[in-house]
Parts: C-alpha cells; structure tokens; sequence
C-alpha cells in the first residue's frame, strides 16, 4: 500500500488544516520599487505634461498661434480681458 492509503480522511484534514495554518502565520513583505508618494507624483508631472502639450498643440496646431504662446500668461489675461468685456 501506497503512504496515501495508509492515512485516513480525518488525518489527512487535520494535515491539511495545520498546513494552511502554516501558510496563514507565514508574512509576506512587499517591496515597493517606487514609494507610493513618488508614483503620485510622476502621475501629477505627467497630468501636468499631457496638459501643458495638449494646450501648445490646440493653440499652436489647430488655431493660429504659435504653440509656446499657449503657455504665457498674457495669452489667458487677453481671454479673460475679453470675457470681462474689457
């Protein structure tokens, strides 16, 4: 006979039981590559970039200005001059 027939159903749940116990006490330490402030700000850099060259190619590409115009303030004073009425 083979170990396996050897052990009954009630031994073979206790091994089982005391073996997913040995697995639930082991502790897994995950080790970040990049700490989580970091990934938070390379997502605002790159939302600020994406903004940034989306404006330069809406002002630049599709209007008639040219692209760094897009990001001087006196660009959106105008704007605002012109919604203001002045």
């Amino acid at each position: 006979m083979t170990e396996e027939g050897k052990i009954s159903g009630r031994q073979q749940r206790r091994l089982e039981k005391e073996q997913a116990a040995d697995v639930k006490k082991t502790k897994w330490v995950q080790i970040r590559m990049f700490p989580i402030w970091l990934r938070i700000l390379l997502i605002i850099v790159l939302f600020a970039g994406a903004a940034a060259l989306g404006l330069m190619v809406g002002y630049g590409v599709l209007g008639d200005g040219s692209p760094k115009d897009a990001l001087k303030w006196e660009t959106y004073q105008h704007i605002l001059d012109i919604k203001n009425g002045k």
